[in-house]
């Protein structure tokens, strides 16, 4: 009688096998807030995204209609299989020009089965194509050479989704820049990051970020970068709203080279705003 019903089992199993259940949309978005999240866009998707950074400054006087200054950075992004995507754009603060690829390396199974956590590698490399121009903040790398200019940026992104309405990010950081002007500053810097994210409801939800940086620069005074916003998604666009203390938007230059601290005081509260819209170019014909 048992072994009939180890067979009837066998058998059960082979016609209905157990197909493994994954947690989606732990963040709905390839960005939690300022930072990269775990996510990567379907194969044959196009993710167009424009990100802007509006800030002023103490005793300029040459405001603008919005603000003293602004930063731009357009880029394309593209699913080349459901777990690798390649991205590159630019930026208008210092010329930054990137790069990146993000891999899936793990996924988060949903039916109490396998990881309990998802895991991205993500590696980026940029070209700093100009010097900065600003008094109070000196560029921290050499301009001789090509390769002076180009810095590298990975990182191990571990990520959990809790509940449907709570999601949590862990990301340790390895920053490498090929030179340094200054002789006391390290060529490579180490930092953490962590994210999160909470649904209010509907297609609406709040997100931070916060970089902590173990070795910063000696030469000039750096902060940790940090951000506080609001995440809307509209069908194929999402909409991010912050508040931040970073300019920049290419990895090594808003983690490791933020030169004001978060607050209200003048100069430090930095708007961000980041429009990401999703082509789908390969949908199957009905």
């Amino acid at each position: 009688m048992s072994i009939n019903a180890q067979n009837l089992l066998d058998t059960l199993e082979k016609e209905y096998p157990d197909i493994p259940q994954y947690e989606i949309a732990t963040f709905k978005a390839t960005r939690i807030s300022i930072g990269h999240s775990i996510e990567n866009r379907k194969k044959g998707v196009l993710e167009v995204v424009a990100m802007n950074r509006f800030w002023n400054i103490p005793n300029y006087r040459g405001q603008s209609f919005v603000a003293d200054k602004l930063s731009a950075r357009i880029a394309l992004e593209y699913g080349i299989s459901d777990r690798l995507t390649f991205g590159a754009g630019g930026s208008t603060l210092d010329g930054i020009f990137d790069g990146f690829l993000k891999y899936k390396l793990i996924r988060q199974r949903s039916d109490g089965k396998g990881s309990p956590l998802s895991v991205t590698l993500f590696q980026n490399g940029s070209y700093r194509s100009k010097k900065r121009n600003r008094p109070f903040f000196m560029d921290v790398n050499r301009f001789d050479d090509f390769s002076d200019k180009l810095a590298f940026t990975s990182q191990l992104l571990v990520a959990r989704k809790f509940t449907p309405q709570f999601s949590m990010q862990i990301s340790p950081t390895y920053i490498h820049r090929s030179s340094s002007a200054f002789e006391e500053d390290p060529n490579n810097q180490f930092a953490i990051g962590a994210g999160a994210r909470y649904k209010l409801g509907g297609h609406v939800s709040i997100v931070s970020e916060y970089y902590y940086v173990i070795n910063p620069l000696k030469s000039v005074d750096t902060y940790d970068a940090f951000s506080l916003g609001v995440n809307w998604e509209l069908s194929d666009v999402m909409l991010q709203f912050q508040l931040t203390n970073t300019r920049g938007m290419v990895e090594d230059a808003f983690i490791t080279q933020t030169p004001n601290n978060f607050n209200f005081k003048d100069g430090n509260l930095v708007f961000g705003f980041n429009a990401i819209f999703v082509l789908h170019l390969h949908q199957k014909q009905k």
